[in-house]
């Protein structure tokens, strides 16, 4: 039995009028009947097509400033109606109701809207469709019998059907077309309930003013769109896509243009991700100074200061040389051709890199260097957190929390050992203990002068990854004596014995969160070698 269905009557009624006028004659040029509502039908009357006027089909007026219009039982009649169910084409016959075979929607502009400068609730309440959405869903649960179109990317897929089946639709064709609608209005209901919840949980609420259980909703709904498939995921037996949040105005990899190279992988998104909150981060320390970042998988290898992307380039890559080959490599400023030429030398190899802007020579260096680099220009790396809230995915579950975005400030620490920090180490703490956030737990690490000497993240335990972080800087412990180097940990010290082997390896200051039973312990051990102890008072785990 043929799945074909002839299409006689079609209903028009978009907010995105981008081809709409060619698809209408597409669609009259096979003898459909063209209805449509408001400023539609004054657009495709002024281009010459014959268009029946809604009010008109339905014989009831648009009322209400257009709120109620194609709620109307002769609109969703025509859409639920069965045309293989005697009864239904019964009842439509008693209530002349007419079938209508092929629905064309968009929705109003909610999501552009609500991200306008200024908008008003009520502007944006008024943005919110209800008879479109109604009408896709009619459409779409009736897709044996009509075909909803839901995007001007799908008038070529739907002329290309009508031509090839002389005016009908494929019931494969129409399947697809009602998963997508389905899916437009999943993602379009969310956008909207992620803007009545904005007030408190998805807008400008931050974490450092905390969030009590009742800012989370009961039920989580969230919305992002499909931007690409991606070869693989983690490992090439994995199928895997990136999906983008729909209006997102804060710097981010997902969806960036490329100026050179292939596509970002599942992996490279990970770790250009990681680069990037890390640099943003050093961004906030010193808005002045030239940050580098270097990720290996999704924990800094290298980090660092400098007064010119070159530097910090330098200085971040010997940190651990090893670790950064085949790294994605971040800078809050411009790449010119003094660091192109630095990143290209010897045998070095990067995977991504990421700026603000590339000068002509580095793009021109780097593409020349490496044929596949991933070269991407973020412009302005502004440090501005669209949706505050995480979401981690479990088999059975999410887990939703707060995003880490506590301010880190030396004005915070508490000094309870060994000689007053300067300045200057306040600010390497800083620094430190800003790098262990962005390590995976348990996190230590080991700087000095703005610069990351070695880290040790992901160990069972923390005095695995002290000693991981020192052999990573031990070349540079070894020459320090008229330096400061500080030791960062991402949460409290449950012994002393951690705090120890970094004190012997030469280091001069540490900075742990406290917290612990024995926290008195390590500030002693401090105290006694004359080694500076800061609490920072807060957290970081990065599990």
């Amino acid at each position: 039995m043929s799945d074909l269905v002839p299409v006689r009557r079609a209903l028009i009624s978009v907010s995105d009028k981008r081809d709409v006028v060619a698809f209408a004659r597409a669609l009259v040029e096979h003898g459909v009947d063209i209805i449509s509502t408001g400023g539609t039908a004054a657009m495709l009357r002024a281009q010459g097509i014959k268009v029946v006027p809604i009010e008109e089909f339905t014989g009831f007026p648009e009322m209400l400033d257009g709120r109620v219009k194609t709620l109307h039982p002769r609109v969703h009649g025509g859409l639920l109606g069965r045309r293989d169910s005697t009864t239904h084409l019964q009842a439509m016959a008693e209530h002349g109701i007419l079938p209508i075979d092929l629905v064309c929607v968009n929705l109003y502009p909610f999501e552009s809207t609500v991200l306008k400068s200024g908008v008003t609730e009520e502007e944006a309440i008024e943005n919110i469709d209800i008879g479109g959405p109604s009408m896709i869903r009619s459409a779409a649960k009736n897709f044996s019998h009509v075909c909803v179109v839901t995007s001007p990317q799908q008038y070529d897929r739907v002329c290309s059907d009508l031509r090839a089946h002389c005016g009908s639709t494929t019931g494969s064709l129409r399947r697809e077309l009602a998963a997508a609608a389905f899916s437009r209005t999943a993602a379009y209901d969310g956008a909207i309930a992620g803007w009545f919840d904005s007030g408190s949980k998805w807008g400008s609420k931050g974490a450092s003013e905390g969030a009590s259980k009742g800012d989370f909703p009961n039920a989580l709904t969230l919305s992002f769109t499909k931007s690409e498939e991606l070869r693989y995921g983690e490992n090439p037996h994995q199928r895997a896509a990136v999906y983008m949040q729909p209006g997102a105005t804060e710097s981010t990899v997902v969806g960036a243009p490329l100026l050179h190279g292939k596509p970002l992988s599942y992996n490279n998104l990970l770790d250009a991700s990681a680069a990037l909150e890390l640099v943003q981060d050093l961004s906030d320390l010193d808005d002045h100074s030239c940050a580098c970042a270097i990720i290996k998988h999704t924990n800094p290898c290298g980090a660092a200061m400098a007064g010119c992307t070159r530097d910090a380039f330098l200085e971040a890559y010997g940190g651990d040389p090893v670790a950064a080959y085949g790294s994605v490599v971040a800078f809050n400023g411009v790449v010119d051709a003094a660091a192109a030429e630095v990143m290209i030398a010897g045998d070095r190899f990067l995977e991504v890199v990421i700026a603000e802007r590339f000068d002509a020579p580095a793009l021109d260096h780097l593409s020349q260097r490496w044929k596949n680099v991933r070269l991407i220009a973020l412009g302005p790396i502004r440090h501005r957190i669209d949706r505050p809230l995480s979401v981690r995915s479990i088999p059975g579950g999410v887990l939703l929390q707060e995003r880490d975005t506590l301010p880190l400030r030396s004005d915070a620490f508490k000094h309870v050992a060994g000689p007053p920090p300067t300045s200057a180490v306040l600010t390497d703490a800083v620094f430190a203990f800003m790098i262990a956030k962005h390590l995976k737990s348990n996190a230590v690490c080991i700087a000095c002068e703005k610069v990351l000497w070695g880290g040790g993240a992901g160990q069972m335990d923390r005095i695995a990854s002290c000693a991981i972080a020192i052999e990573k800087s031990k070349g540079r412990l070894t020459n320090s004596s008229a330096l400061v180097p500080v030791a960062g940990s991402d949460a409290f010290f449950p012994f002393s014995d951690g705090p120890e082997l970094l004190i012997r390896a030469g280091v001069k200051c540490i900075v742990h969160p406290g917290g612990s039973k024995r926290d008195a312990d390590t500030t002693e051990l401090c105290a006694k070698h004359g080694v500076t102890c800061l609490i920072a008072g807060s957290r970081h785990f990065r599990h």
